[in-house]
C-alpha cells in the first residue's frame, strides 16, 4: 500500500531515513531529528512531502522524501526526490516501484514534466532498478553542494554587497 505519509509516520521515516544513510556510508551525517521531520513536514506550509509504502500489516518499509522543482525550459514544475529507501527484506517486492509510480501519477496529475533524483555511482542495483523502469542518467550533468563553511561565506559576502 502506498499512501501519503501521516504525521504519526514520521518515528518511521526518520528510522528510514537512518537506514539509508548508514547503507550510504553516511549515518554520521545526520543530524534531522523527528521533531524536525514533524515540523517540515506537517508544519504550517510544508515545503517538502512524503509517501510512505506499508506491508500487508501497515508497517512502513518504505519511503519517497520530495519536493516540487521548477524548469524554466519547460515553464511547468516537476518533483525532485530527494529520498526513496525500501528496507533491504522486502526489496524485490514492486515497493520502490510503486513509490515512483505514485510520483509519476502526481506529476501527470499536475502538468509536471519531470521526476529527477540522483543516485551515488557506486549504488548499482538503484542504477540498475532506475534503468529498468526508464530512467536514463543526465550524463552532461554534476552535482554541486555549498555547505557549512563555504556556504557561510559566501553568505555573508552577499550581505555585505545587497542593495536595498
Amino acid at each position: 500500500m502506498i499512501r501519503a505519509a501521516r504525521i504519526d509516520d514520521v518515528p518511521a521515516i526518520h528510522r528510514l531515513i537512518r537506514e539509508l544513510a548508514q547503507y550510504e556510508k553516511s549515518l554520521a551525517e545526520v543530524t534531522a531529528t523527528e521533531q524536525d521531520l514533524r515540523r517540515s513536514l506537517f508544519g504550517p506550509a510544508p515545503a517538502i512531502f512524503a509517501h510512505v509504502a506499508a506491508d500487508d500489516d501497515g508497517v512502513v518499509v518504505g519511503f519517497a522524501l520530495w519536493f516540487p522543482n521548477y524548469s524554466t525550459w519547460s515553464g511547468t514544475h516537476g518533483i525532485y526526490l530527494e529520498d526513496l529507501f525500501v528496507e533491504p527484506g522486502v526489496r524485490g517486492r514492486g515497493y520502490g516501484r510503486a513509490l515512483l509510480a505514485e510520483l509519476a501519477r502526481i506529476c501527470a496529475e499536475r502538468g509536471y514534466q519531470r521526476l529527477e533524483w540522483a543516485v551515488l555511482d557506486w549504488n548499482t542495483p538503484s542504477i540498475e532498478f532506475y534503468q529498468a523502469i526508464g530512467a536514463r542518467a543526465m550524463s552532461d550533468w554534476d552535482n554541486y553542494r555549498l555547505s557549512g563553511p563555504a556556504l557561510a561565506r559566501l553568505g555573508s559576502a552577499a550581505e555585505t554587497r545587497t542593495c536595498e
